[in-house]
């Protein structure tokens, strides 16, 4: 655990890594609405990432699609490793899902029942790095 990261970020990092989306999403806002920058736009671009899970397990996909991609072009900003965390596959384990929901399409999303435990679709996880 990087010591720079208060403790409800890697709260937050259980929760998104553990599938409960949701929950990432009300950790991360808390300190995204305290952080400064460049904290800040990196809790935002994280839970962005997280509801966009959210969104996709509830079958939206303009949502999910949305919000990869605006989760993914914050992060872009950040080095390849940042708060303990190893941005770079963050965001190839993003942008796969991301083509791979541009190919499926809006369309065909609803008829996949559970899109992850099928194998249709590998979550993003977040993986810890020593800094």
């Amino acid at each position: 655990m990087s010591e720079t990261m208060p403790q409800e970020f890697w709260q937050g990092v259980e929760q998104f890594n553990s599938g409960q989306f949701y929950a990432c999403h009300d950790t991360l806002e808390a300190l995204w609405i305290e952080a400064s920058e460049p904290e800040k736009s990196f809790y935002q671009g994280i839970l962005q990432i997280a509801v966009a899970l959210y969104h996709l397990g509830n079958h939206n996909w303009r949502g999910a699609v949305i919000l990869l991609g605006e989760g993914s072009n914050r992060l872009r900003r950040y080095p390849s490793s940042y708060g303990g965390i190893d941005v770079d596959e963050l965001l190839s384990e993003s942008a796969t899902l991301l083509k791979t929901l541009q190919q499926i399409g809006a369309d065909k999303i609803s008829t996949v029942s559970n899109l992850s435990e099928h194998g249709v679709l590998s979550l993003p996880k977040i993986l810890l790095v020593n800094d």
